[in-house]
């Protein structure tokens, strides 16, 4: 009988052992490492061969099983190049792909259409160039579509109206040409053409957006109008005339010489015009359009640079402000020069992030001081790991340590450690390492040690 348990146990375990190695995702993982070993980076990244996949990489997000990967958010990590050709296509299972605010040229791979899965493609704020894909039904699940601020040329697709759970696209800052297709899209609710070289008509089944959705093309709103019907002939009045003495030749001579003096008239005044203010005046437009485009473009451009998160040689932190702007965040302390929060994204990562206020630094000062916090490097100091710095906002972003504050522990206060909890009287405290300050005046994360 005890054998018999003993069999059932063993059989229980290697099913067990089986599954967990079936799990793993060798394929996604050994497609990540192609991926990460044919492009260039900025900074590093924590892929590596002896980790998790799903709990440790950066930016990758598997199912709840654990057995496929189904999302890749690496924004701002400085990608440079080319997308390596079978590569990220083998994520067969991937749904969430962004690669935005990188550096990616060329065109858009073709092998993506093996993504049949996606629902979301955030490429914004590259430079891929090229036309777009002419067959968007590969992707029938798309729900958001994100390509502006790169390069990307010729018409838009019609197949993107085969995209019927499409609620975003978002093709601006482009050199895209012709007309705007018939996108009938019911469910598209966020829709973004400026700023391109489109031209036409507004087709009816997108003159619900607001005229800003196409500013920057030569695009109209005109509905073609019917052509007009002739007049009735008016019934004649009165007696008929009394015939012209002119005979008809003479009257056929007369209206001929007109016509022909009307026509050598209008000639010589086109020839006039086109010959000196008519060019001119069109080179000129032409230029003021290509100026306000290009004016527009160096604004965006700036806009992006304002919006970029600068992070320190050693960070695997990977998100963008849009990313903070959506973290739960929870208040950790006030001081003098701002607060600092527990802001947690929406992979997981936990961080501190400390909003200052009244700085009276410049730009260019500011970031010359964050480089010199950033480079210190001791073992009682957190380390700064990013800041953002524009003209209304200025962030910090450190570590988040999961023992407590020097607050907590200085004052008694009950401390929580692994879900257990120790009360530490400041007179029997020896020793504190790796704790959040108090958002102190100087508002700087620091560990320390009390005799």
């Amino acid at each position: 009988m005890e054998g018999k348990h003993l069999v059932f146990l063993t059989i229980l375990l290697l099913e067990s052992i089986c599954s967990n190695v079936s799990a793993i995702p060798n394929e996604d993982k050994q497609a990540l490492l192609d991926f990460l070993g044919n492009v260039s980076l900025s900074r590093p990244l924590n892929w590596n061969k002896d980790s998790s996949v799903c709990r440790s990489w950066t930016g990758v997000k598997c199912n709840n099983d654990q057995s496929r990967v189904v999302a890749l958010q690496l924004p701002g990590v400085g990608i440079k190049g080319r997308i390596p050709p079978n590569t990220l296509s083998r994520l067969s299972a991937l749904q969430m792909l962004s690669l935005r605010l990188n550096s990616i040229s060329g065109s858009l791979p073709s092998d993506f259409s093996k993504l049949k899965n996606l629902t979301g493609l955030h490429l914004q704020s590259n430079n891929f160039s090229g036309p777009l894909p002419s067959d968007w039904s590969v992707w029938p699940n798309l729900t958001f579509v994100n390509l502006s601020n790169n390069k990307f040329s010729g018409s838009i697709p019609p197949s993107i109206s085969s995209l019927t759970y499409l609620a975003a696209l978002d093709l601006a800052n482009n050199s895209l040409s012709g007309e705007i297709p018939d996108l009938n899209l019911p469910k598209l609710q966020m829709l973004d053409l400026s700023n391109n070289d489109l031209a036409g008509r507004v087709p009816r089944s997108l003159q619900r957006f607001p005229s800003q959705t196409f500013v920057g093309n030569s695009v109209s709103f005109e509905v073609e109008a019917l052509p007009p019907t002739l007049p009735a002939k008016p019934p004649s009045a009165g007696p008929p005339k009394k015939a012209s003495k002119l005979s008809k030749t003479a009257r056929l001579g007369i209206i001929t010489g007109g016509c022909v003096l009307g026509a050598m008239a209008i000639a010589l005044f086109m020839i006039m015009f086109c010959s000196s203010g008519g060019i001119k005046r069109r080179v000129l437009l032409k230029s003021q359009k290509q100026a306000a485009s290009q004016n527009k473009r160096e604004v965006a451009e700036s806009q992006e640079k304002d919006n970029k998160i600068v992070f320190f040689e050693g960070c695997n932190y990977a998100f963008d402000l849009e990313d903070l702007l959506r973290a739960s965040a929870e208040v950790l302390g006030k001081g003098l020069f701002g607060a600092s929060y527990k802001a947690a994204l929406e992979d997981a990562t936990t961080m501190v992030v400390k909003r200052l206020k009244e700085v009276g630094a410049g730009r260019k000062e500011f970031e010359q001081q964050m480089e010199m916090v950033g480079r210190i490097r001791h073992e009682n100091v957190a380390q700064l790991r990013a800041y953002f710095c524009s003209k209304d906002e200025k962030l910090l972003v450190y570590d988040f340590f999961r023992e407590g504050s020097v607050s907590a522990l200085l004052h008694g206060k009950l401390l929580v450690h692994d879900h257990h909890a120790f009360s530490f009287p400041s007179m029997f405290l020896k020793e504190v390492t790796c704790f959040q300050a108090p958002d102190a005046n100087a508002g700087v994360l620091w560990t320390g040690k009390l005799a």
